[in-house]
């Protein structure tokens, strides 16, 4: 009996340690992404390519959507054909000392693969254009099995910028409340999501959604409901791993598939895999939050602006 008590006695702390590591392990690899106007979330992979370090940022592809440029060049024949091109993202992480704030890092992002959140995905990839940034343990371990369905009431952690930078990094819990939720998006485009109740609020798109007990990605969070909190949907990690095989970069999920070489990286058309592009300009992203100088007005503000609005 006194050995039982002693095994069990070391799985609770074992487990402990578990729990106890995931929080921080999540500050490693969550960002806040700054896209013009537009400031959401998102989380790091890094991989090997020749004698470099890469890291590679996941978000939604509505926080970079405003960064595409659509542009009329002449051909060689004479006529004309549409290019579309995107700027440059920047990454922000913040860093904290001794129960404070103590400064931040700020990196440009290529974006190098993306789709469409009313007619694709709503999936992006960025590329950090610095590298050796980050060491190879800076990376997220997203689930591997490519059909992984959740079980409901796992519970979860979502590490995320809510209301933007202001919120860098915020971590909440909750659970899988529901999988396959089917939403219809523009035109004849359903998309299915999984619906979770950890806390969320604008800027938390592009957000990944981990499994609490040991910190594996299972989703990222893009969408909920403003005025009912812990009611958000997340784009699960089956689809994300969908959107990778057909976009040819199944490398930035799974850390034994081998990346492609950096010219090569370059080399890739942004938009395909899923995405069916609507046209660029409009209205802003969703995920558009400028922070007033006053914590309340700032509140009102994101009401007012966010009103009516299914993107975080």
């Amino acid at each position: 009996m006194k050995y039982l008590a002693l095994a069990l006695t070391v799985c609770l702390a074992l487990c402990g340690t578990v729990l106890a590591g995931v929080p921080d392990d999540l500050q490693q690899i969550s960002v806040t992404i700054k896209a013009g106007d537009a400031q959401g979330s998102g989380t790091i992979v890094t991989r090997k390519i020749g004698d470099d370090m890469v890291s590679f940022i996941w978000t939604a592809g509505h926080v970079v959507d405003n960064l595409r440029v659509v542009r009329k060049v002449i051909t060689a024949d004479g006529g004309t054909r549409v290019l579309v091109e995107f700027r440059d993202a920047q990454i922000v992480q913040e860093f904290q000392q001794n129960g404070r704030r103590v400064g931040e890092t700020k990196l440009d992002a290529k974006i190098i693969k993306f789709s469409d959140a009313d007619f694709g995905e709503d999936l992006a990839l960025l590329m950090v254009r610095r590298t050796n940034a980050y060491p190879l343990s800076v990376s997220a371990k997203f689930k591997t099995d490519v059909n992984y369905v959740p079980a409901i009431g796992v519970e979860l952690s979502h590490c995320g910028s809510l209301l933007g930078q202001f919120g860098a990094n915020s971590y909440t819990e909750g659970v899988l409340s529901q999988v396959g939720r089917t939403l219809e998006m523009k035109g004849a485009n359903v998309k299915v999501f999984d619906q979770v109740t950890a806390v969320a609020f604008p800027g938390s798109s592009g957000g990944g959604m981990f499994l609490k007990a040991n910190g594996e990605y299972v989703g990222m969070l893009t969408q909920g409901v403003m005025k009912l909190q812990g009611f958000n949907f997340i784009v699960p990690v089956r689809r994300i791993h969908a959107f990778a095989k057909a976009a040819k970069i199944e490398w930035a999920v799974d850390p034994s598939a081998t990346p492609p070489t950096l010219a090569e990286i370059e080399a890739m058309s942004v938009e395909e895999g899923g995405s069916l592009s609507g046209p660029a300009g409009g209205e802003p992203a969703a995920a558009v939050f400028k922070l007033p100088c006053d914590f309340d007005d700032a509140i009102d503000w994101a009401e007012r602006f966010f009103a009516g609005r299914r993107y975080f």
